[in-house]
């Protein structure tokens, strides 16, 4: 294997996992390792992973440490949001949405770097390895990929702190024990799951939340807010004009204060098992609400409905790993056509676990309170016309009944 491989670049965390991939990298491939840190706005320091790939042989000029949270929110989670895509309905696909992002600054390094390959620490029972791998292919069709939880025999949490003692690879305190739960963040969601998640009967422990308050002990007066859009993207807060990334943190402040955006789920992973997750997504609850309010008013029904249509197969290829995709750039283009009047200011009200839409307005509305008005219309609307219009839609359903009663 040394032959083939001179040099890997790795998706690194600095946590154990990884660290224990990067030694286990060395020494089996006999390989350079140029680590790949992305700020995703996961809420952690990550001065600590540069210090500890140092420590572990890594050459400073190979430790990338990127802060990607505007491109993160700009180019992969506001497109997503113009489609209101949600994965089985509920999952505002927070994991899912980063791995395009991290395939392809992987690749990317790998070329700068000269890399023969590029390495994750996704385990064969996910939907990781299918998402890193099938976008690292689609950027570049030549590139390896290596996939240590697929090839070594490090199958308990046991064996890997034994692996990085032999290895004088720093093992925290906090990770000796058995870990009760994983977790991933970035700046969109946290999610969790394994050990105390995995009986789906029972209730997600109050611990296992990071980023919410619980919804009871949320402030009991409600808070108003408004999201001013331009043709489908968030741009401003409470009239102040924000960049992706800063809306979305504001609105995880938001959400953390008044209990919004948890969901305990069961899905069904791409690689065909159940899993039950714990997902807490704040801000882009929010967010997702008041998009889908700015739509109602400055969508017509047509566009309106054909994109609830294609919205799940938007959120399954984004689920699946298809980002880097024909299909998905093909729905994409559709739906930012859809979005070219999405224009408008939307108000929420939040309460205790709650985003309410209470209030849209646009200067591209389609609604018409002249139309829909219950006083007198001036003339806008002749009720009469509905009697032709319930007759035509009526005839099919008439023939139907004669011939079968």
């Amino acid at each position: 294997m040394s032959d083939s491989i001179k040099r890997v670049v790795l998706a690194y965390s600095g946590g154990l996992d990884t660290s224990v991939i990067l030694k286990w990298l060395q020494v089996t491939y006999g390989c350079e390792v140029v680590t790949f840190t992305a700020d995703l706005g996961q809420g952690e320091e990550l001065g600590p992973a540069r210090d500890k790939a140092v420590l572990m042989g890594v050459k400073p000029e190979h430790i990338y440490i990127d802060d990607v949270r505007e491109e993160f929110v700009r180019d992969f989670v506001f497109p997503m949001m113009r489609a209101n895509a949600r994965y089985e309905g509920d999952y505002l696909l927070g994991t899912s949405i980063a791995r395009p992002l991290i395939s392809k600054r992987l690749v990317e390094i790998a070329k700068e770097t000269g890399a023969d390959a590029v390495a994750h620490g996704a385990t064969g029972k996910g939907n990781d390895q299918v998402r890193f791998e099938l976008c690292a292919y689609a950027l570049n069709p030549d590139i390896k990929v290596i996939a240590p939880w697929r090839e070594w025999d490090l199958t308990s949490r046991t064996a890997l702190i034994d692996f990085a003692e032999k290895n004088q690879i720093p093992v925290p305190k906090d990770k000796r024990g058995e870990s009760p739960f994983s977790t991933d963040a970035n700046l969109l969601h946290t999610s969790s799951e394994g050990k105390v998640l995995e009986d789906p009967w029972e209730e997600t422990p109050d611990y296992v939340y990071s980023r919410t308050v619980n919804p009871e002990d949320a402030p009991d007066t409600p808070e108003y807010i408004t999201i001013d859009f331009e043709r489908g993207d968030g741009v401003a807060l409470n009239g102040q004009a924000m960049s992706p990334a800063t809306l979305l943190a504001a609105l995880n402040d938001l959400g953390r204060k008044h209990g919004i955006g948890r969901l305990d789920l069961v899905e069904n992973r791409f690689v065909g098992m159940k899993s039950r997750g714990m997902y807490e997504t704040p801000g882009g609850e929010i967010y997702a609400r008041a998009h889908r309010g700015i739509e109602s008013i400055t969508l017509d029904r047509g566009a309106a409905h054909l994109k609830d249509e294609l919205m799940p197969k938007y959120a399954e290829l984004i689920y699946n790993g298809f980002w880097f995709t024909p299909e998905r750039e093909m729905l994409q283009a559709a739906i930012d056509h859809s979005q070219e009047k999405v224009s408008g200011t939307v108000r929420l009200k939040l309460y205790k676990g709650n985003a309410d839409v209470v209030g849209r307005k646009s200067p591209n509305s389609l609604y018409s309170e002249r139309h829909v008005t219950f006083e007198d219309d001036a003339g806008a609307y002749d009720q009469k016309d509905a009697a032709g219009f319930i007759k035509l839609n009526a005839l099919r359903l008439k023939l139907l009944a004669k011939r079968d009663r």
